[in-house]
């Protein structure tokens, strides 16, 4: 039995297909299409899942959409009108669009459907609608390793949800507490996103990367003036500070007023303010997270939890959240944003509407590595590479590991696109950018000559699993680099009195442990752990390099710059290649060479995307 799950029409489409309660393919719209975030119906997505499974339209029993858009249009309604008359204009430009495409949504996914898969198949029979909490909840549960967890999901908003706290039972899910709009800590931390200059719905992480090099000194301020926090985690917003509910903008003039002065302008020098205001919002966040999870722990006395929605990418909180021992085990789901709402949407049709068996994966998970995205064979990198004119030499898969070791050795930034490629908003070894962490300079480097992005921002490092707990402060799996943990004691660089008292954004150039290119200011990483069972071949690179280096990890960071999705395929990442100050390019055991190429093959590719 086939099952097709779908998100779309906000940000992140994706598509996601099972068979018989397996995954067998799941990719963003994004990675096709080349726009971030593309919130399109996921047509490009759902040819390839069909594809990838060698299956047509006709096989696919049910479809399922991830949410339920007349409740969110009830959603929006009501709270015109409980915030009236603020907010009129904002009402009169979205009832159009809601009246046209989301209001009658079935009508339009019905559509859609007809157009990408054709009219063979009444769709109107076969397509269902998931609400929005139940789908983050379904992707985080039913994939994990655990016969029975606590669940929680928090976000910005789905219907009328924002915090979901709920249990998994073998194959069943019984939601127990929810907290709904407009009181969202997602929302909270997109608010502060936005006052801090960055983009909302895609810059969260700046701020949470941002955050070291401040300190919480605004966290009372949040606490007493824009939300009460309850003893369960529960919590209320402050609503006369924001202006998120009414559709017009995020803060307000109260919210300036209170924090002394107005927003910062995207793009302008980041300040102590700026740096301030992201430590203090993370913190708070991660008061919340700690509340919202003890209660959950003590309301369900299970010892395992599992998390989705849009903060569990949160990595910062979930290390702090994994080290406080209030769960035996935490599980994230790697795609834990909207896009993962696809694989949750198809999960309930399996599992709730057909009632489908559960088989537990307890090993790691039933992710797959969340390796479930296009592949390509040799022949058609070659192929495909030939009609980009690129210069290239095919080696064996034993001489080019050696080549490419001999690369990063030589401090060389290395393209690395290989297997199938990653679902979900990170790149673990699939479709990624790597280096050597023992480099003073790679993080500079990295940020200003090939990612086109703040030079403040972290890399992390992708590492043997085998050898984690010599390095970090950490002894677990984290395949899906979705927890942060300290660089051991005996790794890390004694700091000297003048680089002690540096604060802010001076603290960035300083060498803090034996591998500087993915210590992070605070001596923290966000690990990836690398698994021989699910990428043998970067297991196999990593195991290599450790041989020449005595070191068993790599700086790992994503195959794209800032505004453009991770690549997809051979193209792309050429394309990428030949765009920013990246030294070599492997896809499969296909490698070229900076030097080889022809001018005419050069872009200028910074101003290409929209910055993010």
């Amino acid at each position: 039995m086939y099952i097709l799950g779908i998100s779309a029409f906000y940000h992140d489409s994706a598509a996601c297909l099972l068979k018989n309660g397996s995954i067998v393919a799941a990719a963003q719209e994004e990675r096709f299409t080349r726009k971030k975030h593309d919130a399109a119906f996921p047509r490009h997505a759902i040819n390839y899942c069909l594809s990838e499974a060698g299956v047509s339209a006709n096989d696919i029993v049910n479809v399922v959409f991830y949410e339920k858009p007349f409740l969110k249009f009830e959603r929006l309604l009501e709270t015109y009108l409980a915030f009236a008359p603020r907010g009129f204009r904002s009402f009169l430009s979205a009832m159009p669009l809601w009246i046209k495409d989301k209001l009658f949504q079935k009508s339009h996914l019905l559509k859609e459907l007809k157009q990408s898969l054709g009219t063979t198949v009444d769709w109107s029979d076969r397509l269902l609608f998931s609400e929005h909490h139940l789908s983050h909840a379904a992707s985080a549960f039913y994939p994990s390793p655990f016969e029975k967890a606590a669940i929680l999901t928090i976000d910005g908003v789905g219907e009328w949800t924002t915090t979901s706290l709920a249990e998994g039972l073998g194959s069943d899910i019984k939601v127990i507490k929810e907290i709904h709009f407009p009181h969202s800590l997602g929302l909270l931390y997109s608010a502060f996103t936005f006052y801090t200059g960055f983009k909302v719905n895609s810059g969260e992480y700046k701020v949470m990367g941002l955050a070291p090099y401040g300190k919480p000194v605004y966290a009372d301020l949040i606490k007493k003036n824009l939300m009460h926090i309850a003893a369960d985690g529960s919590f209320q917003i402050d609503m006369s500070y924001f202006d998120y509910a009414c559709g017009l903008t995020m803060t307000n003039k109260k919210f300036e007023k209170l924090f002394g002065g107005p927003p910062r302008r995207p793009e302008s020098e980041l300040t102590q303010r700026e740096m301030d205001l992201a430590a203090s919002v993370q913190k708070v966040t991660e008061e919340v997270l700690l509340l919202l999870a003890k209660d959950i722990a003590e309301s369900t006395t299970h010892r395992n939890l599992c998390l989705a929605g849009g903060v569990a990418l949160n990595c910062v909180a979930n290390g702090i959240l994994e080290r406080s021992n209030i769960f035996d085990n935490v599980w994230v789901q790697p795609a834990a944003g909207d896009a993962g709402g696809a694989l949750g949407a198809a999960l309930c049709g399996w599992h709730i509407h057909h009632s489908g068996e559960r088989k537990i994966t307890t090993n790691l998970d039933s992710m797959k590595g969340a390796y479930l995205g296009p592949s390509y064979s040799t022949a058609e990198v070659e192929a495909e590479l030939l009609s980009c004119d690129a210069k290239f030499q095919t080696y064996k898969q034993d001489e080019m590991l050696q080549v490419v070791v001999e690369a990063l050795i030589d401090n060389k930034a290395v393209g690395w696109m290989q297997g199938r490629m990653e679902f979900g908003p990170r790149s673990l070894g699939a479709r990624s950018i790597i280096a050597d962490p023992r480099s003073p300079l790679m993080q500079k480097k990295l940020n200003l000559k090939v990612k086109y992005r703040e030079s403040f921002r972290p890399f992390a490092p992708s590492i043997l699993r085998e050898y984690v707990n010599d390095w970090f402060e950490f002894d677990g799996d984290s395949p899906y680099m979705m927890l942060v943990s300290g660089v051991s004691h005996d790794k890390r660089r004694v700091m000297n009195d003048n680089e002690e008292s540096l604060f802010g954004i001076e603290k960035l150039n300083i060498s803090r442990s034996d591998v500087p290119a993915i210590t992070h200011v605070d001596y923290s990483a966000r690990i990836q752990t690398v698994h021989v069972e699910t990428n043998a071949l970067y297991h196999s690179l990593i195991s290599r390099f450790y041989e020449e280096t005595q070191c068993p990890m790599l700086v790992n960071t994503s195959f794209n710059v800032r505004g453009e999705p991770i690549v997809c395929s051979p193209s792309d990442a050429f394309k990428c290649f030949m765009g920013t100050e990246l030294d070599m390019l492997v896809v499969g055991s296909v490698v070229l060479r900076k030097e080889d190429q022809s001018g005419s093959s050069h872009s200028v590719y910074a101003g290409d995307y929209a910055l993010d």
